[in-house]
């Protein structure tokens, strides 16, 4: 089943630097609400390829949502089709094929205090949580951002620019590896170690988060104040028809600032025949059904029942639907983003969850 997308006109390309551009979407005031967005996530978007139709890619988005604008930011990689594509092809007045937000790198609360990881592209997520943070928050915001050089730097006026506005709450440490090497585990547990009590975000290359994290658990960092960016790039096609895609001239950036997934596997394990109660707690609502069995993954039973909850991918390759077991067990077809963590804290993405049990209660509010 393809998630319904939209055609959105392109209104700005912003080179921010060498090799790295950001894309400004055009939303129309009839899908603002479809298009709402809290910070730290992420759009799909669609590349035509010459090779399977169309290429698509979660990319997060670096505006902040009171700013009214929803922009991402593409930086190259190397053989990186899609973040190629878009930084040689794309321009303002194109129409780009792009399904709504999604993602749970996100802050539940505004007026905490925040400490703030960025490696490379992977401030993109970063700096929208600091945005709205500032403006619609309370609380400190430090961010530790790393990159190669001084010319890589992403953002670095826009960067400059908060920390002279919200001189008492924001600092930005830069690190550059030009000059100070990669950073260190023992150099980023000495700075993380300042910021007691504080909740913090991380995303970038797979070894600079890994270091990050593992700084943080080794200070003692409660798992609910500590976050990770996770997605990887889509092997499947979310958009539906690749024709109408193309003549769509669909679009969709590379996933710099994902990180590479530890690729935790649950053993497999035969789906319980049923039926199976299952109670669902999401934005508020309470759902319950007694019909659910192992022919259908719980995505796909939830939607069968009319209840509009949310996904992205649909291949265990993000974390659009990820939900928190809270009682009974199911078991996961695949899974490319969660790690044994994430699964000892009863995390579990929907569109691979079968069940284990005959009882099952759910919630997505975290």
């Amino acid at each position: 089943m393809a998630i319904e997308s939209y055609r959105l006109n392109v209104a700005e390309v912003i080179e921010e630097t060498a090799d790295a551009k950001s894309i400004v979407f055009d939303v129309p005031a009839d899908l603002q609400a479809i298009f709402a967005y809290t910070p730290g996530q992420f759009l799909t978007v669609a590349v035509p390829s010459d090779q399977t139709g169309l290429a698509a890619r979660c990319y997060s988005l670096s505006s902040s949502p009171h700013s009214g604008r929803h922009q991402i930011t593409v930086k190259r990689t190397v053989d990186g089709y899609a973040s190629n594509w878009i930084c040689d092809n794309l321009k303002p007045g194109d129409r780009l094929r792009v399904l709504p937000p999604g993602g749970i790198f996100t802050p539940k609360d505004l007026n905490v205090d925040l400490l703030l990881f960025g490696g490379g592209s992977g401030i993109t997520p970063v700096i929208s949580i600091a945005r709205t943070a500032l403006e619609k928050g309370s609380g400190k915001v430090v961010l530790f951002y790393a990159n190669r050089d001084e010319t890589s730097v992403i953002f670095a006026r826009e960067l400059t620019e908060l920390a002279g506005e919200h001189p008492s709450r924001f600092t930005v440490v830069h690190w550059l590896e030009s000059v100070q090497g990669l950073p260190s585990l023992e150099g980023l547990s000495l700075f993380a170690s300042y910021f007691g009590g504080y909740t913090s975000f991380v995303c970038g290359p797979a070894p600079f988060m890994k270091a990050v994290t593992t700084a943080l658990k080794e200070l003692g960092v409660p798992r609910e104040l500590r976050h990770q960016e996770k997605f990887v790039s889509l092997g499947g096609n979310p958009f539906g028809d690749v024709e109408e895609v193309l003549a769509a001239q669909a679009t969709l950036a590379e996933a710099d600032d994902a990180d590479e997934p530890d690729e935790t596997e649950q053993p497999a394990a035969p789906a319980f025949a049923g039926p199976v109660a299952i109670e669902v707690e999401l934005d508020g609502s309470h759902y319950s059904f007694d019909d659910w069995t192992g022919d259908k993954v719980l995505l796909e039973f939830l939607e069968s029942k009319g209840v509009d909850a949310p996904f992205s991918c649909r291949e265990g390759n993000c974390s659009s639907c990820a939900c928190i077991v809270l009682e009974g067990e199911v078991s996961m077809k695949h899974n490319d983003v969660l790690d044994a963590e994430d699964l000892a804290d009863g995390i579990r993405l929907t569109c691979q969850a079968l069940p284990l049990s005959d009882k099952i209660r759910i919630s997505y509010n975290g």
